[in-house]
């Protein structure tokens, strides 16, 4: 299956705007979740209908709509009337393989990016779509699937912790966002130990399995850095949007997202380089290690093209060959054939050949 570009034939033609879901049912059924809280009470419950909470967002607390599954139609256009949300976000929300990207409307901030996992049968990197619709006092986020990546926060949220309960909604974006990069920067060091255990190997033992891990892995750095890089311009624009529902204090917060992305994308970088060496070393040795066997080979076919002479002349079939009759002849070439290849094999070892 493809993991770089999947497109369907039936989304050709839709308009921009059209509440169509273009990705692939990966949850049986959406869910809704959603905590409300302020600096004093939280409130956590799960809902089965966007009218159950159509108030959120009038009040001044802060409410956290997630939504897992985003093959229901129905409900995300429930969600783009009853939240007033402009059908165009929708409509790249339900897109699930769209570039990650920010954009600032006029009562929200939409983001959209991959969230990255390992699968544990496989081992090979998988990504799914995460988007966030960033309101006054509401931010509803979106994800494909059910997951644990975000449980850290809402433990955060239960605690009490007073800077994410003390702070609107554009810190707890902050914070969705922080966990995301976090979570790429520790998938990265979990490959790169992997892609440096191969440096010790490559020295023991040039094995053609070495030359299957180096590819594998070069195949998932391409996969990260196409998940990733594009995540480095949505945090430089998120950090230049000048919209009012973004405080002023999340600056040095933005700056800390930034500082992560560029980490995660320069540790590819590094990582791609390592193993391009690591490759460059492998066919090295196999290079070296060939012409090793050539040169033993060599050094054999060189004693044995005299040794071939003398039998050659000595086995010739004509009667009047010189020393033919005598009774040691047979000897005297042994001899002859011995002192050859002792001078040959002296000689190559002068000459450092072998």
């Amino acid at each position: 299956m493809a993991r770089f570009l999947k497109a369907k034939k039936e989304s050709i033609g839709l308009a921009p705007d059209a509440i169509h879901f273009r990705g692939e049912v990966k949850c049986a059924k959406t869910r809704i979740r959603l905590i409300d809280y302020n600096p004093n009470e939280i409130m956590e419950k799960e809902v089965g209908s966007i009218d159950e909470v159509l108030e959120c967002g009038k009040s001044s607390t802060v409410s956290w709509l997630n939504i897992d599954g985003l093959h229901d139609e129905e409900i995300m256009n429930d969600l783009s009337v009853g939240f007033d949300i402009d059908p165009m976000i929708i409509s790249d929300l339900l897109n699930t393989h769209i570039r990650p990207k920010v954009h600032e409307y006029d009562t929200c901030i939409f983001v959209s990016l991959k969230m990255l996992r390992v699968n544990d049968e496989s081992q090979k990197l998988e990504s799914e779509n995460f988007a966030i619709i960033m309101k006054e006092n509401i931010l509803i986020s979106f994800q494909e699937k059910e997951g644990d990546l975000f449980d850290p926060i809402r433990e955060r949220l239960r605690k009490n912790r007073k800077r994410i309960r003390g702070s609107g909604t554009d810190y707890l974006m902050f914070a969705l966002l922080d966990v995301i990069i976090d979570n790429y920067i520790y998938i990265i060091s979990q490959l790169g130990e992997k892609i440096e255990d191969i440096d010790d190997e490559l020295i023991e033992s040039d094995s053609s399995s070495h030359l299957e891990d180096i590819n594998r892995y070069k195949s998932e750095l391409v996969y990260l850095r196409k998940i990733i890089k594009p995540c480095r311009e949505l945090v430089l624009n998120l950090g230049k949007t000048d919209s009012d529902l973004i405080n002023d204090y999340m600056e040095i917060h933005l700056k800390e997202l930034q500082n992560n992305i560029e980490l995660a994308n320069e540790t590819i970088d590094n990582y791609r380089e390592i193993l391009s060496d690591q490759l460059n070393i492998f066919h090295t040795n196999m290079s070296s290690r060939l012409n090793a066997i050539l040169k033993v080979l060599t050094i054999f076919s060189v004693i044995f093209i005299p040794i071939t002479f003398i039998v050659g002349v000595y086995g010739t079939n004509f009667d009047n060959i010189p020393e033919l009759r005598l009774e040691y002849g047979y000897y005297m070439m042994l001899t002859v054939i011995i002192a050859v290849v002792a001078l040959m094999i002296y000689y190559f070892k002068r000459k450092k050949w072998f």
